[in-house]
This record gives structure tokens, C-alpha cells and sequence, in this order.
């Protein structure tokens, strides 16, 4: 059974943006738990201070809680991941492991072994790493290779704690390259792959890239898990709707380009080296109900991705038992992108006395055949519209 997740600032968003105030009221994360159970979702994720009010004391934190813990008990949601607010309190207005101010650094990572201790205890498997202040809108205000040093130092402590502690969690960084600020560090999945191999514990770091993210870059979503799930660095995902280079929508997944929200669905149910699922976690949800909805609206949107990645799965399997299709895939040539160029045992030496590789190797010919990609582009929509 698939499982779907939220946390709790995407239905819990109150709809503030820079240019207005909130048009809902505030949601109580365990009306959000129970709402959230009765809509069939199986998970919850939270940042710290979207559960405990940033500033609360220990015993206001203890009994805010144990009042979690208990809607989880009743309702048997789990939480699969959490993470840090790094970005919204003033401290962080230049970043958290980056701010240039070296307290402001010691703090953070402070703040986050606090929630990552709570995480481990509420059964998390995953803490998400966002650095949504981490960057600069100025080239000359930060250095950016130190600034990168102390990213690395900050991920080299926490994954030297939780294997100090023994907690069976690993981190995924969350890539995204612009807004907040006008230039986040580790902007896209590649950048954030390169980073990872730098590290003194990269088995422990992984990415949670986000839908939106990677478009607002105008890159492509399902082109980047490809290629995190070829590193098996896909540790988590966050899905949402996005409709070009613009700001961060956060629209209900599939509201977007649902074209690439196809492929990708297909990409994460079938892709896998045997034809089955390439991805096991959950299908997390990093939206935001829509600024023009009520109370109401903001359960009806929650449902509505759940929805959509179930229409979506629907018609990628239709599409992948669909003869058709196969045919299709095959007059493509799809299927032999998968065997290797060389021969079992093949060196260069052997490539370059293999004149029917090169010297009679017809090219004009070759070239003459389509690889008819617009036929098999023309099924997938149908199969994708309901038309087959």
C-alpha cells in the first residue's frame, strides 16, 4: 500500500506571503494528525517549531509532546521524517550553518541535534536538511568556499553523532536555488550529489529533492530522481505542483506540469532495474493549500494529492501493460539503451579493431531511420488522458 505523508506546515500553512496576511487561522498539529488519518494518509513530518512554538519552555515542550505522541498512538500515523527550521526566526537571516556569524553556526547545529534527539525517539528514519537561508543575494558578502566548509562541518558532526548515539536515521539534503534568498547554496540535485561525495560520512547523506524545486530552475523533475535513485541517493521526495520558472507554487501535485508528474510517477512505480517500484518511501507532500481557500478547502487540496498520485499510478500501469506500448518502446529502441556498447570483456584495443564499428559503418544509413519518440510520446498522453 502506498504511503502518503504531510507535514505539518504544508495543510497547517496559515497563507501569509510577502505581500499579504494570513487568511486562515491556525491549525492544532493534533487536529492536523487526526484529519490528516481520517483522509488516509499514513504519516506526519514536521520542523521543530512547527510542533513546539519556537522559544517554549521545557515544560511547556514536554507537554506539547506528549499531546503528539498520543494523537499519533490513537490514530497510528507515524513520522517518517522531520527536520529543522533553519530560516524563519531573524538568527537566520544569513543562513544557519553558513551565517557568517560564527554563534549563530553553534546554535543551529544546536537546535538541530535537539529535534533530531526527538525525531530518533518518535521513530523518524529520515531528517531532511533544507537550507533555505544558506546562500547570499550579494557575491561579495560571502565566501562561498568557506561558506561550504562549514556546510560540510555541520553534516560531518551530525552524522559522527548519530552513529556516536546509535540512531538508525540518515540525512537527505533538500536542494532548491532560489527564495528565500536570491542564491541558495546546493541548488539542484547534481550540486547537491557533488557535496555529498565530499563528506567524511557520505553513506549517511542522501537527497530529498523537491518537485517544484528543480523546475524553478527550469530543470527535469524526473530527469533529477533518475539520477538520484542511479547514485541511491534518493532517500526521501517531496511532491508538489509547479508551472514553470517563477516562485516556489507549491501547488497540489499534479496541478503543475502533469505531463512530467506522469512520467515520474511511472518513473518511481516501475522504474526499477526488474520492472518494479524504483523508490520505497513514502510519497511525502510539501505543498500549500492555496491562499484563496477556506478550512475546508485546505483538507479537500490535502485529499486531492492523494488523488492524484493514485490517478497518476493508475495510468502509468495501464500504460506499462499496454502491448502497444511495449511495441512501441522496442521500435524506439528504449529497451536497448539498457545493453552495455562493449561486449562482456571488450577493451578499446578491441573497439578499434572492429571495423564494422567504424571503418564499415554506414552513417548516411543509420542516420536515415526516425527513432519515432513523437508516436511513443503520442500514447503516453492518451494512455495518461484516459483515451486508452
Amino acid at each position: 500500500m502506498t504511503q502518503f505523508t504531510f507535514g505539518l506546515w504544508t495543510v497547517g500553512w496559515q497563507a501569509r506571503d510577502p505581500f499579504g496576511d494570513a487568511t486562515r487561522e491556525a491549525i492544532d498539529p493534533v487536529e492536523i494528525v487526526h484529519r490528516l488519518a481520517e483522509l488516509g494518509a499514513s504519516g506526519v513530518t514536521f520542523h521543530d517549531d512547527d510542533l513546539v512554538p519556537f522559544g517554549s519552555g521545557d515544560a511547556e515542550r514536554e507537554a506539547i509532546i506528549d499531546r503528539f505522541r498520543k494523537a499519533l498512538a490513537e490514530t497510528g500515523l507515524t513520522v517518517p521524517m522531520a527536520t529543522t527550521n533553519l530560516f524563519t526566526h531573524p538568527i537566520f537571516k544569513d543562513g544557519g550553518f553558513t551565517s557568517n556569524n560564527r554563534d549563530i553556526r553553534r546554535y543551529a547545529l544546536r537546535k538541530v541535534i535537539r529535534n533530531l534527539d526527538l525525531a530518533v525517539s518518535l521513530g523518524a528514519k529520515t531528517y531532511v536538511l533544507w537550507g533555505g537561508r544558506e546562500g547570499s543575494e550579494y557575491d561579495g558578502a560571502k565566501d562561498i568556499r568557506a561558506a561550504l566548509d562549514r556546510y560540510a562541518e555541520g553534516l560531518n558532526l551530525l552524522t559522527t553523532y548519530v552513529q556516536e548515539q546509535g540512531y538508525d536515521i540518515r540525512f537527505a539534503i533538500e536542494p532548491k536555488p532560489n527564495e528565500p534568498r536570491g542564491d541558495i547554496l546546493l541548488p539542484t540535485v547534481g550540486h547537491a550529489i557533488a557535496f555529498i561525495g565530499g563528506l567524511e560520512h557520505p553513506h549517511l547523506v542522501g537527497l530529498n529533492p523537491e518537485t517544484g524545486h528543480e523546475q524553478m530552475a527550469g530543470l527535469n523533475f524526473m530527469h533529477g530522481i533518475a539520477q538520484a535513485l542511479w547514485h541511491d541517493k534518493l532517500f526521501h521526495i517531496d511532491l508538489n505542483g509547479q508551472r514553470g520558472i517563477k516562485f516556489d507554487q507549491d501547488l497540489v501535485f499534479g496541478h503543475g506540469d502533469i505531463v512530467n508528474a506522469f512520467f515520474l510517477v511511472d518513473l518511481l512505480e516501475h522504474g526499477g532495474p526488474d520492472g518494479g517500484q524504483a523508490y520505497h518511501g513514502p510519497r511525502h507532500f510539501d505543498y500549500k493549500p492555496s491562499r484563496t481557500e477556506d478550512i475546508e478547502g485546505v483538507w479537500a487540496s490535502a485529499a486531492a494529492n492523494m488523488r492524484m498520485y493514485s490517478l497518476l499510478a493508475e495510468r502509468a500501469k495501464a500504460y506499462r501493460a499496454d502491448p502497444e506500448v511495449q511495441a512501441a518502446l522496442a521500435k524506439s529502441r528504449v529497451p536497448e539503451l539498457r545493453q552495455p556498447t562493449l561486449a562482456a570483456g571488450e577493451t578499446a584495443a578491441d573497439l578499434l579493431a572492429d571495423r564494422s564499428a567504424f571503418e564499415d559503418f554506414d552513417a548516411d544509413a543509420a542516420a536515415v531511420e526516425g527513432f519515432s519518440f513523437v508516436a511513443l510520446q503520442q500514447i503516453a498522453i492518451e494512455h495518461l488522458l484516459g483515451a486508452r
